[in-house]
Order: structure tokens, then C-alpha cells, then sequence
């Protein structure tokens, strides 16, 4: 099984037969258990392939002695924000209400650390804290797709990709879930060579490794379970064009059908009318961003196609049974 080609490698040289690798995974309050523990395993794994200790790790955290993980696991640190080896590579276990545990000091300790050269990763949505400190500007970067309208919205100055992971230089960023696992074996294959990197697959029983060009999630037919290729072409456009939304007719002209022959395929295959369906998109952005961000309402109204604020609060609360404001009030956000 060989490994894919990535086509932005880690600006780090390959190690030395016989050097260690360390990394020191800094864990944010409610992190994502999956994405660390899919880093930490191949890491494990890969010494015992190896028959010897090729990585070494640690954890490290903005003040106490554990953190604890979204799913209410509690870890304990092995410092609080020490020094990390020379050369290691520092990746950021992100989760939950991540722009809550950036902390100032996580923030200075990365501007630190990146200071002193080092590569630095955010794994989930710790996109976020990287891109706060300063560490993603001009860089290419990704996060979990839940958290991508808010991400754009914050971040202008990064190039926001929908890969599984991302590698720019001395940063990485991963989409969370898995994908810390092909991330982990793409830096195996670059320092031990890619047998080990398929070795440490094998054993995760990983047998469909991504590179940093693939999409994070399924394509628009396999998501929403149509393969009508018509059909699939108009709801890309939709999700493309939501802060100003294309008319249905207009849809339809684009990829040759009447406005009732697209009418007809989203009765069919959606159980729903184009505008409907289109309305719902626009309004689960609304609600990413009420939740992710701090814009105002209004901003949001705007960001989402909604020219009235007065309209954008009838629809969202005839669809989730609350208003803009309530919903932005019951996440802990001012408006």
C-alpha cells in the first residue's frame, strides 16, 4: 500500500538514522479526544513497528495539572507551558469553544515557540488559536467544516482550504476526526521512510490513507444521497452563493433545465421546493456564524443573503424555533 504523495511537505529535514523525534501536544480545554488520541497512537505504533523509540511525547496546558477532553476524559499535563525539546513539533489538541480556550498565555506561548522556529500544528479546530496568534497569516490553512463560515469570517488574511489537512511551511492544520491520523502518517513517512508509515497503517487497520489534497467531506451527491448530476451541479452553486443567493430560475438555466423540471427533481429527491432547500442553507450558516463568531446580527442577516433584519428573524425562528438573538444570547455571545 503505497503512501500518497503530499504535494507540501514540512519544511524540516528527514531525522538522522537513529534520532528522536519529540512532540509536545498542547491540549486545550475540551478538546476533541479522537483527533489527539489518532496522533498519539501512530506515534506509539510507529515505535513498535520500529522495534525501538523513534518519537518521544508530552503533554502540556495553560494552567493546573490535567485538562480534560470534550467526551470528560481527564489527562494529566506533564508541564504548564514549559520549554519543549529543541526541534520538537508542538501540535494544539482544539474542541469545543475553541476561541474561549485560546488563552492569552496559550497565545504568547505559541508566538514563542514559533519565534524559536518551531513547526507548530492545530489539529480540530485549533485553526483558530494558531490564526489568533498570528501564526496562519498568509498561509494556507483548514478546520473542521462545522467551523469554516466562521473561521472565513474572522481570519481574511488565511487561505481557507476544505482538505483533509494542511501543510504551509512550519504550520499544519488538520479538519479534525480522523485526520489526524493520515497528518501523523504523512510526518512518519517524511522522517522514517514510508514503510514504517504504511506499517503504522496496517496496524490502525487504515487501508484508505489521504493526502493533503483530499476534500474533508463527502461530495455533494454522496452527502445528500442523490446522484442526480443536475440536481447536484444547482445545490453546489446554492452552498457557493449564499450571501447572495441565485434565483431558482436562474439555477435552472445554468445547467439546462426548465424552472419546472428543477421544481420537480427537488420534490423528488429532496422533499422540498429549490427555494426551501436554499433557504435552509442560508440559514445554517446564519446559525454557524451566530455560534462561532461575534458579527452582530445584522451582519449576519447581511453575511446570509438576508437584506431585513426583521425577515431573517421570522425565517429563523419559524425554522429553529427561536430567534437570531436568543440563539446568539443561549452560546454565551454579546451581540
Amino acid at each position: 500500500m503505497p503512501l500518497p504523495q503530499s504535494a507540501s511537505p514540512v519544511s524540516r529535514a528527514p531525522l538522522a538514522e537513529g534520532a528522536v523525534r519529540h512532540v509536545t501536544f498542547l491540549l486545550l480545554d475540551r478538546f476533541s479526544l479522537l483527533s489527539f488520541s489518532g496522533a498519539v497512537e501512530c506515534l506509539r505504533i510507529a515505535n513498535r513497528v520500529a522495534g525501538s523509540t523513534l518519537y518521544t511525547w508530552s503533554l502540556t496546558g495553560d494552567g493546573g495539572e490535567t485538562k480534560t477532553c470534550s467526551a470528560g476524559v481527564t489527562f494529566t499535563l506533564d508541564d504548564d507551558l514549559g520549554d519543549p525539546p529543541r526541534d520538537a513539533t508542538i501540535l494544539v489538541c482544539g474542541g469545543i469553544d475553541v476561541a474561549e480556550a485560546s488563552s492569552k498565555r496559550v497565545l504568547n506561548w505559541l508566538r514563542r515557540e514559533a519565534r524559536r522556529g518551531s513547526v507548530i500544528g492545530g489539529l480540530c479546530t485549533a485553526a483558530v488559536t494558531l490564526a489568533r496568534a498570528g501564526l496562519l497569516e498568509d498561509k494556507r490553512a483548514t478546520i473542521h467544516w462545522e467551523n469554516q463560515d466562521g473561521f472565513a469570517e474572522e481570519f481574511d488574511d488565511v487561505e481557507l482550504t476544505r482538505r483533509v489537512f494542511c501543510i504551509d511551511g512550519n504550520r499544519m492544520t488538520t479538519a479534525g476526526g480522523t485526520a489526524s491520523i493520515d497528518l501523523m502518517l504523512r510526518l512518519i513517512a517524511r522522517d522514517q521512510g514510508e514503510d514504517i508509515a504504511n506499517a503504522v497503517a496496517d496496524q490502525l487497520i487504515y487501508s484508505s490513507i489521504r493526502t493533503d489534497q483530499d476534500q474533508q467531506r463527502l461530495s455533494t451527491p454522496t452527502r445528500i444521497g442523490v446522484r442526480h448530476p443536475k440536481l447536484a451541479q444547482v445545490i453546489q452553486r446554492m452552498e457557493a452563493y449564499i450571501e447572495e443567493p441565485i434565483s431558482p430560475a436562474t439555477l435552472a438555466t445554468e445547467v439546462g433545465l426548465s424552472t419546472r423540471q428543477l421544481e420537480r427533481l427537488f420534490r423528488r429527491y429532496l422533499n422540498r421546493s429549490p427555494k426551501r432547500y436554499y433557504m435552509e442553507l442560508r440559514l445554517g450558516r446564519a446559525r454557524n456564524l451566530l455560534m462561532q463568531t461575534d458579527m452582530s446580527v445584522i451582519n449576519v442577516a447581511l453575511a446570509c443573503g438576508f437584506t431585513s433584519p426583521s425577515h431573517f428573524s421570522k425565517c429563523y425562528r419559524a425554522h429553529y424555533q427561536t430567534t437570531p438573538y436568543r440563539e446568539r444570547g443561549s452560546h454565551g455571545q454579546g451581540d
